[in-house]
């Protein structure tokens, strides 16, 4: 009896033993709503370790958070939503952290922007630095400034071991990376801080540069150790500019991220030993922008990355690895030296490999010996890379110079390797693709030894899906590998709240009679609309103001209808996010009027603007645009424009910064009569390589009596502009000296055209630039 209750006690002190010892680690939470903008500031204040601080369901507007405040690891103080969904910030507000041990959860930023100079900021200020703290489970949904030429970030990094995970951002249209990492200051380097699990959506085009999705540090910093590790994202059509992410530090990883349908690449712009793994990057057939990595500066491992219809080229080139200054400033670009890029599958990539992109030694006339780029890339490994294409007139390389300085060891292609590049590292075998899903293929039957450089065997240990390697296999998929993602699953990313894709549009439909209908159907459209007009004849007095996607077009017949516009106001106002299409119209003008305009100011995002079988004339001004406006795309075809006195004006932006007006301008049998001066004036200014740089497409298209006013006698004006398709053209009795000026460098050139009594085409070879930087 003794034993047993000697037993009973000892149970008992173990048991008391144990409760003590978990009431130790047991966080008491103390959850405090607030409703007011003072309640928060008084609880933020008073905010101690363990608090959840709830921000009531609704509206903040103009909310200027302040969150300063100092939790544990194990008892971190939090400020979050009531509810997932049901708390928005809007209006002109921020969020600024600092402190240690924060969380920032459950918050939409939506219908507002910031105006300081972030909108979530980790630093109060320089004396409250944040450090292990966490932004997630958040939404930032265009928040973006109404000047689009304004700079700021959505997101800022200070400090050290913080973190974003589980967001969703998309819709920065204005200047600034959407997410810029800081490492000014002992305090904000080595930073480990982590980005991962969040969605980056769509980013649009900005018509110039200073529009990465991430930046991670800057020139001035980009010899600091910065160890951020950016991996598990999904980056969705983020087509700023060239570079989506812009790695300028040390250290850093990008791993097991998707890049889906994104017109750029990821960069190491500056900055050493940064490690590239597992990556997708997905293309289609209609973009020839989507890149995969470009490579600048020593020491960088890419490797077990897997690259799909890819289409882009020199500075969005699947794979682009850059010519050096030599004795580069910080700011512009070191050789590349010391590299490996191994394991990594190429499928159905258009020219996988530019080699010494950049190089531009013939451009010595315009530009200073401070911009020539005629450090060849060394030491640089490539080796048990897979190459396949379904197409065999693709080559594998293209090169800008000689090559020299790289290295390459058992690469696989399924193709003849007829590019200038021989070598026994690129060898051609017939081999097989398993087809798992719409952009996944992997390589079957490969009848090749891996190469074993050094440190593979330590370095390379997984593939893709995170299988171990045996024997080191060649390409990113292991063949026999288990663990093979077959989809990319987008609900892994993102808040767990907020899906993008659920939203859907509904197309409305209009029938209108008379001038005051069509105003009202169009002031009346929520988001896409199609107006069809019953009448024959239209009059108005005052602008039609396009806010929304509208379509405008006869009824049920092939008889155009006429609109004249009879008072000195713009006929259609362009605001952002405008898209519209007419077709089948007759649009007459006073002799003093615009055809089609932007607003003055405050142009926040891109429009567009589709002119089909319609007749212009007796206006002004075809299109004139406003400084700070861009337009994604301008398609003008089977067209008639006659009787005015300027033509399509694009060239507000001349402050030579690279910037410009508009992505695409297509026109197609299309004729312009008696346009007194310039038919096109499409501008862009500065030596600047990180955008598109526009695009002309003119074709099949007629010019009759035009340019008798043109001070500059250049007929189509496109200084600048980096793309041109000319072709099939007819000029007739223009009166200039130059149909137009095309840059040869660019392989800018005429294509069966016609002309008589209308001047000269002139090919330019180099342009001499304003230097941006």
């Amino acid at each position: 009896m003794g034993k047993i209750i000697l037993k009973v006690r000892k149970f008992i002190l173990c048991f008391i033993i144990i409760a003590m010892c978990c009431n130790c680690n047991t966080v008491t939470k103390n959850e405090i709503l607030v409703k007011t903008k003072a309640a928060l500031e008084e609880a933020i204040h008073k905010a101690k370790p363990g608090d959840v601080i709830l921000l009531s369901n609704g509206e903040w507007e103009d909310i200027e958070l302040k969150f300063y405040a100092i939790g544990t690891k194990k008892a971190p103080i939090t400020l979050k939503a009531q509810e997932k969904g049901k708390v928005f910030i809007t209006g002109k507000s921020f969020l600024k952290i600092g402190g240690e041990y924060l969380k920032v959860e459950d918050l939409h930023f939506k219908d507002g922007y910031t105006t300081e100079k972030a909108v979530i900021r980790f630093k109060v200020d320089n004396n409250k630095i944040a450090k292990n703290c966490t932004v997630s489970n958040c939404v930032i949904e265009d928040f973006t400034q109404p000047d689009r030429n304004k700079k700021d970030h959505w997101i800022e990094f200070w400090g050290q071991q913080n973190q974003l995970d589980h967001c969703y951002i998309t819709g920065k249209s204005n200047q600034g990376p959407t997410l810029r990492v800081f490492l000014k200051g002992n305090e904000n380097i080595n930073t480990y801080h982590k980005i991962f699990a969040n969605h980056f959506g769509p980013r649009p085009r900005k018509g110039g540069p200073r529009a990465e999705t991430m930046q991670i540090g800057d020139s001035y910093t980009s010899m600091t150790p910065a160890y951020v590790k950016v991996e598990n994202n999904y980056f969705e059509k983020c087509n700023g500019e060239v570079e989506i992410i812009s790695s300028k530090s040390n250290f850093n990883e990008f791993n097991h991220n998707v890049f889906y349908q994104c017109e750029g690449s990821l960069v190491l712009r500056h900055g050493n030993y940064n490690k590239i793994n597992g990556n997708i990057f997905i293309g289609n057939d209609s973009s020839d922008f989507i890149g995969g990595i470009r490579v600048i500066n020593t020491g960088h491992w890419i490797t077990n990355n897997y690259f799909y219809n890819l289409k882009g080229k020199e500075f969005r080139a699947p794979l682009a690895i850059m010519n050096g200054i030599p004795k580069s400033p910080l700011n512009r670009y070191n050789q590349v030296t010391d590299v490996v890029i191994a394991n990594n599958s190429w499928v159905n990539c258009r020219a996988p490999f530019h080699f010494s992109v950049g190089a531009n030694l013939e451009q010595s006339d315009v530009l200073p010996p401070s911009e020539i780029r005629s450090a060849r890339p060394e030491r640089v490994i490539i080796a048990n890379n897979i190459l396949y294409n379904e197409s065999y007139e693709d080559i594998p390389i293209v090169t800008y110079d000689k090559v020299d300085g790289i290295s390459f060891y058992k690469n696989i292609s399924n193709n003849p390797n007829i590019s200038k590049v021989q070598t026994e590292g690129i060898i051609t075998q017939k081999f097989e693709t398993k087809v798992e899903s719409s952009w996944l293929q992997i390589s079957i039957a490969i009848n090749e030894t891996p190469y074993d450089g050094f440190e593979f065997e330590d370095r390379i240990t997984t593939d893709l899906f995170g299988n171990k390697r045996v024997n080191n296999t060649i390409g990113a998929i292991q063949i026999d590998g288990k663990n093979i993602s077959k989809e990319i699953n987008t609900n892994q990313y993102g808040t767990d709240w907020f899906h993008p894709n659920d939203k859907k549009v509904t197309e409305e439909e209009f029938t209108v009679n008379t001038a005051k209908e069509l105003k009202v159907a169009i002031e009346k459209t929520k988001e896409k609309a199609v107006i069809y007009l019953t009448g024959n004849d239209y009059e108005l007095e005052t602008s039609l103001h396009i806010k929304k996607k509208i379509k405008i077009t006869p009824k049920g017949s092939n008889k155009k209808v006429n609109i004249t516009f009879i008072s000195d106001v713009p006929a259609f106002v362009l605001h952002p996010n405008a898209n519209l299409e007419i077709s089948g119209l007759n649009l007459k003008g006073n002799k003093k009027n615009k055809a089609f305009t932007t607003l003055k100011e405050l142009m926040h995002s891109p429009y567009n603007l589709t002119v089909n079988d319609t007749n212009v004339e007796d206006f002004q001004t075809i299109l004139e645009v406003s400084k700070g406006s861009f337009a994604d795309e301008i398609t003008i075809k089977n067209s008639q424009f006659a009787n005015c006195k300027n033509g399509i004006l694009l060239n507000k932006e001349t402050n030579d910064k690279g910037d410009y007006n508009a992505e695409f301008l297509k026109i197609e049998n299309t004729t312009f009569n008696k346009i007194e001066n310039n038919v096109v004036d499409y501008y862009r200014g500065g030596y600047d390589e990180s955008t598109i740089g526009g695009n002309l497409i003119l074709q099949n298209s007629k010019f009759i009596n035009c340019g008798r006013g043109a001070k500059n006698e250049i007929l189509i004006k496109t200084r600048g502009i980096v793309n041109m398709v000319f072709k099939d053209n007819t000029f007739t009795n223009n009166a200039v000296d130059y149909i137009a000026i095309l840059w040869g460098a660019k392989g800018q050139k005429g294509v069966n055209n016609t002309i008589q009594n209308s001047g000269i085409l002139k090919v330019e070879e180099n342009l001499a630039l304003k230097l941006i930087y």
